[in-house]
């Protein structure tokens, strides 16, 4: 793979029940690689924005994709991060020769792809993605807290957790939660 231009993508916020899906789509600078890349889920909250910062400032490119709430509830949460992974491929300010895809399915970009499983442990340009999408979507969910207090957003990022699950009870559920994902399902049925 000498002399390929190669994007790596990973997508975040498959699992919370509130809040878009965002995929990162990065072409490294083989003339200044990043120190310290790593699952993006496995660094503290401080390694990732340092981390963050740096792949923006030194990738030769790098782009976010996002699927909304509605898109998710619209067409399932795998074709939704699909969706999410295509459009940050396509925001690239570069074309890549190749593109790398965390995961066991492709998404659909205009370019040679290929998936890699766990790739997200695996490849430096996964990871890269994974950490500019999880950052991103962090900071989302935190400013969300701030516009909707009470659900813990800024704690558990939109995760179904015991706190988020007894607020939904209490204070219902709000545009940015997703209602094919259970409880929210379920809470609507109810009413």
């Amino acid at each position: 793979m000498m002399g390929l231009i190669i994007a790596g993508v990973d997508e975040v916020g498959r699992g919370p029940i509130a809040g878009p899906v965002v995929a990162g789509a990065v072409v490294l600078n083989p003339k200044k690689p990043i120190a310290g890349l790593r699952d993006s889920k496995a660094l503290s909250a401080i390694k990732r924005d340092a981390l963050d910062q740096q792949i923006r400032d030194e990738a030769l490119a790098w782009a976010l994709g996002r699927a909304e709430v509605d898109e998710i509830d619209q067409l399932n949460i795998l074709n939704a991060s699909l969706l999410a992974m295509s459009r940050a491929v396509s925001a690239l300010a570069i074309r890549a020769d190749l593109a790398l895809i965390d995961g066991n399915r492709l998404p659909e970009v205009s370019m040679p792809a290929k998936w890699i499983i766990k790739g997200d442990s695996r490849v430096a340009a996964i990871q890269a993605g994974a950490i500019i999408a999880k950052v991103a979507r962090d900071n989302e969910m935190i400013a969300l807290d701030a516009r909707f207090p009470g659900y813990g957003l800024a704690g558990h990022k939109g995760y179904p957790t015991p706190q988020h699950k007894a607020a939904l009870g209490v204070l219902g559920l709000t545009r940015h939660h997703r209602k094919s994902f259970e409880p929210c399902k379920t809470l609507l049925q109810k009413r």
